[in-house]
């Protein structure tokens, strides 16, 4: 019998999340939650949610990894002719979630995206296992192909030719999204959780308190 998911429900109420607590810098206030997702070793702590929208204004999202972040915002890397990298040259914003349930906590970040340079797209390239590398080279992100067994075998064709010893492809990198706000969510009893957002407004980050 089907189990009626509409009474799936967890009761939060680990922690409590002030305004009165928190860092007036979203970044050391992200930095502090992130390590301590990292230091429990929660699994994937480093996933997160990204949302695009196309040139038609049809959203999309997807979950992928963060590589790198700092006050100049929050990398990742894909390939630039997926739909994502599509989605970001015509529309270069973008929102991402971290959710840890382990936790009770979620953060939301939303900014514009831009490219990262070659080098900073080279460094972290061969920083990846060949295989990653070789699999970013070869794989049409996004395409449609007609099986599995011809992917493998574009793959075994690419290691024949090209070894261990390669370049980056061009169409292939790294992205950052500089944020211009942040939600920081606690969970709470009986779902009041509690919201702390950050807007970046005036070059000075403004701090409000949100309803749940």
């Amino acid at each position: 019998m089907k189990k009626d998911f509409k009474k799936l429900r967890h009761e939060y109420g680990m922690a409590e999340l002030n305004k009165s607590d928190i860092n007036s810098n979203p970044f050391t206030q992200f930095q502090i939650w992130f390590e301590q997702a990292v230091k429990m070793e929660l699994p994937d702590a480093n996933a997160m949610t990204l949302a695009t929208v196309s040139a038609d204004n049809k959203p999309s999202a997807r979950i992928l990894l963060l590589k790198d972040y700092n006050e100049k915002g929050f990398c990742f890397f894909t390939n630039y002719k997926s739909r994502k990298g599509g989605d970001i040259k015509a529309n270069p914003y973008g929102a991402l979630v971290f959710f840890w349930p382990e936790l009770e906590r979620q953060i939301r970040i939303e900014g514009k995206i831009e490219k990262l340079d070659s080098k900073s797209s080279d460094e972290y390239f061969f920083e990846r296992p060949v295989g990653s590398r070789t699999a970013a080279s070869v794989s049409p992100q996004s395409e449609e192909i007609e099986s599995r067994e011809i992917l493998s075998r574009m793959i075994e064709t690419f290691k024949k030719d090209n070894g261990d010893d390669f370049k980056r492809p061009a169409f292939w990198g790294g992205y950052r999204l500089v944020p211009d706000l942040f939600e920081f969510w606690q969970g709470r009893e009986n779902r009041l959780n509690d919201r702390i957002e950050y807007n970046f407004d005036n070059n000075n980050w403004r701090i409000r308190t949100l309803a749940p």
